[in-house]
């Protein structure tokens, strides 16, 4: 007796549900509408959809989940692997640029250490050949006044 008066309780609070439920406003637009009359006059079909819902909800809650963790990654790593090449660009133009910097001191030192060598030995030549030239005018100046006597 005491179960049929509990199982009657558990009848009693499901009507009183499934009403409370029937007069919320969007069950009963749901419910006026064409799906919502075919799904009242065909239980089966409502509780086939109920339960492919209820079961589908999971995979898709869960694919959702993926696809949006898989975006946040690939969107967080994009602007990881632009910063590490935009490091390793920059590093390498640094390092180019002051390659670039030392072979050109580098030149300078060499072209300015050839100028002076090269200047400093054509200036003892011209020097040289200037006092060759005026001993030669003095030694050959002398002769040819020798000899014209």
């Amino acid at each position: 007796m005491q179960s049929s008066s509990r199982v009657q309780q558990l009848y009693g609070r499901w009507t009183a549900l499934l009403n409370r439920l029937q007069e919320d406003p969007k069950v009963a637009q749901v419910m006026n509408s064409r799906i919502g009359q075919y799904l009242s006059s065909h239980p089966f079909v409502a509780l086939s959809v109920m339960l492919f819902s209820a079961m589908a909800a999971l995979p898709f809650g869960l694919f959702l989940s993926f696809a949006l963790v898989t975006l946040i990654m690939a969107a967080v790593g994009f602007v990881f692997f632009e910063a590490f090449l935009l490091f390793v660009g920059g590093v390498t133009l640094l390092c180019v640029l002051s390659g670039i910097g030392v072979f050109s001191v580098v030149v300078a030192v060499f072209i300015n250490v050839v100028y002076t060598t090269s200047s400093s030995l054509l200036s003892c030549y011209n020097t040289r050949q200037a006092e060759r030239s005026q001993s030669e005018e003095k030694d050959g100046g002398d002769d040819t006044s020798a000899e014209t006597q």
